[in-house]
């Protein structure tokens, strides 16, 4: 990988398992412009490769991501109101991105997380954090707010976790995190970020991947919603929908006549 290349998209294996890295580690994997519409194109890119089954968010160096480049926000201060707006459309345009990525997806966290990172990992499907990681929505520091990352941070962390979190700017830790909802599972150390990755790669490979996209779907299109006939009817189409479906049909062939279905692979998937 050429250090020049800040993001990469990197298939990792003939199974479907791709990795998206933020590969800026003398800068803490902090983002700016150029960064989030590289994110944001490598996310469209994997959205629309249907081999790519799994995407783990990963980045190189000490830290996970500082959040905004210095440079970056010195230059939008410097901007007008336009132009701010416009800018930050495009961070919300990376977030709805990820956090709507048809794919599962897997984030993991090492060193620092702070501002726009803790919404980068919010809308991720699972976050595995290090002891030593550490998050912090630092904005009101400087005279900001989380604004863009906010509904995918508050639906991670609950409401009331956000009215301290959001205007204390204090750092929290990944126990912490984990209590919080935010991170799923607390490694010793950096090291086994990758073996904690790999356990839910092999769960997860058994796994339909039209169903996992199906799953991930449903849970956007019955969240938060009052549970109305409208509500209920969608369920039961999207149930009888996927019965019919290719994958639904190999799948429960597959049960009732005891044998793996065509989408288990038995090569080796192992992220290095």
């Amino acid at each position: 990988m050429s250090d020049k290349t800040e993001v990469v998209l990197l298939a990792r294996n003939p199974n479907g398992v791709a990795e998206l890295i933020l590969n800026r580690p003398d800068k803490h994997n902090a983002f700016d412009d150029t960064i989030i519409q590289s994110l944001i194109s490598r996310l469209e890119e994997a959205e629309q490769d249907n081999t790519i089954r799994v995407l783990v968010l990963r980045s190189n160096g000490r830290s996970f991501s500082a959040g905004a480049d210095l440079g970056w926000m010195k230059r939008m201060a410097q901007n007008s109101h336009q132009d701010n707006l416009e800018d930050a459309g495009h961070l919300a345009k990376l977030m709805e991105r990820l956090n709507h990525l048809s794919k599962p997806t897997i984030a993991l966290v090492q060193g620092a997380a702070y501002g726009g990172a803790v919404g980068l990992a919010a809308c991720c499907d699972i976050v595995i954090a290090s002891e030593q990681s550490q998050f912090c929505l630092s904005e009101v520091r400087i005279g900001l707010i989380p604004a863009v990352i906010s509904p995918y941070v508050v639906r991670a962390i609950g409401e009331r976790q956000a009215r301290r979190y959001f205007v204390t700017a204090e750092p929290f830790s990944a126990r912490e995190a984990q209590q919080f909802g935010l991170v799923h599972e607390v490694v010793a150390d950096n090291a086994l970020l990758d073996d904690a990755c790999q356990r839910y790669i092999d769960v997860m490979s058994k796994n339909s991947p039209c169903a996992m996209q199906a799953a991930k779907s449903l849970i956007h299109a019955v969240s938060h919603k009052v549970i109305t006939d409208e509500v209920i009817d969608d369920t039961a189409r999207r149930i009888a929908d996927i019965r019919v479906s290719e994958e639904g049909q190999e799948g429960l062939s597959a049960f009732l006549n005891k044998r793996q279905p065509n989408w288990i692979q038995e090569t080796d998937n192992h992220v290095q």
